[in-house]
């Protein structure tokens, strides 16, 4: 009996519902990045073919439509090459399920399959000092509602290194507050930890909660709409905190200070204080410690100091005597 050949509307609704929720059960912020990459290069298929989404079949996503799109993101939208890679994930993901489903799509995928990713350089990590994360900290008007929220918002994000989605996501019940003072942190790929607090963080936290619902699946840190914070929501947040801050702490002045910047702080300050990479691994939710290492390299204090315990190996000045033939021989010119 001949399979039944299934169209590219139905793969793709089988690799959202199937594939990455019920067979992997991937975060949902997976699935709406693998979502939002799908919308775009559609839209771009449908302008570059003349097709509806729905008309479109697997050999319309073969090589040199992919290519194109690829293209069509750094020249056309101004996408870094991280996120071109990020799209081509998504799609290579999509085409290696699709190949599975439907053996006849398996010439496409291999071709699809075989575009690389593109190589990006490893910018060296933005960190503040100590007096800058404190003045940072300092910046929001604790007078207002929402300058009492940033500054707990900054407090936790410096406190935790947790990511910006990750902080956004924290509900009432999430705040640990009965013995050791703690937040439970959802991260990437479902996993959960704990995260000791500082007594001026949880005494902040204390404080802020007072002002929220009791619901334990409220926001700890809403808009005025009591939903959660955006990312773009907290980017600007820290934006004005900085600004504020530049005044206090000049060298903040022009620096560009995103959530992930306070995140690079954290690890790096852990670092300087003396505790293990292990540790800040965990700290982080870093599925690999050898991520963590990033920090090490971009530690040039520590550089220095190694550098400082070793005897520097340079020879006494030697100055240059020529032999009695290399005179004589430029004598005689």
């Amino acid at each position: 009996m001949t399979p039944v050949k299934l169209s590219f509307p139905a793969l793709l609704r089988d690799f959202f519902q199937q594939r990455l929720v019920a067979q992997r059960g991937v975060s949902a912020q997976t699935v709406a990045s693998y979502r939002d990459a799908f919308e775009i290069f559609l839209r771009f298929t449908e302008r570059r073919t003349g097709r509806t989404p729905s008309a479109l079949t697997i050999e319309d996503l073969d090589a040199p439509a992919v290519l194109a799109f690829l293209d069509y993101l750094e020249e056309k939208r101004g996408n870094c090459p991280r996120t071109r890679n990020l799209r081509l994930t998504a799609i290579r993901s999509f085409l290696r399920y699709a190949s599975l489903r439907d053996p006849a799509a398996l010439p496409v995928a291999q071709r699809v399959l075989a575009i690389p990713p593109k190589r990006v350089d490893q910018p060296v990590l933005g960190y503040l000092s100590r007096d800058e994360i404190d003045a940072v900290l300092a910046a929001p008007d604790r007078s207002t509602w929402s300058g009492q929220r940033d500054a707990v918002l900054f407090a936790v994000l410096y406190n935790t290194g947790a990511r910006v989605s990750e902080a956004i996501a924290i509900r009432v019940a999430d705040v640990l507050l009965d013995r050791a003072a703690a937040l439970r942190i959802h991260g990437k790929g479902r996993k959960e930890r704990i995260v000791p607090l500082w007594k001026s963080t949880a005494t902040q936290l204390r404080l802020w909660l007072t002002r929220l619902p009791t619901s334990p699946d409220a926001p700890v840190f809403p808009n005025c709409a009591a939903r959660s914070l955006s990312r773009s929501g907290v980017e600007n947040r820290l934006r004005v905190a900085v600004a504020t801050a530049s005044t206090r702490c000049p060298s903040l002045a022009g620096r560009h200070v995103s959530p992930h910047t306070l995140r690079h702080t954290t690890a790096m300050h852990l670092l300087q204080s003396g505790v293990d990479i292990t540790t800040i691994a965990l700290w982080l939710g870093h599925e690999d410690p050898a991520t963590t290492h990033t920090y090490v390299e971009a530690d040039l204090a520590m550089k220095e100091a190694a550098l400082g315990r070793l005897e520097d190996p340079a020879p006494a000045s030697l100055r240059f005597r020529p032999s009695d033939r290399l005179l004589a021989f430029l004598e005689a010119l």
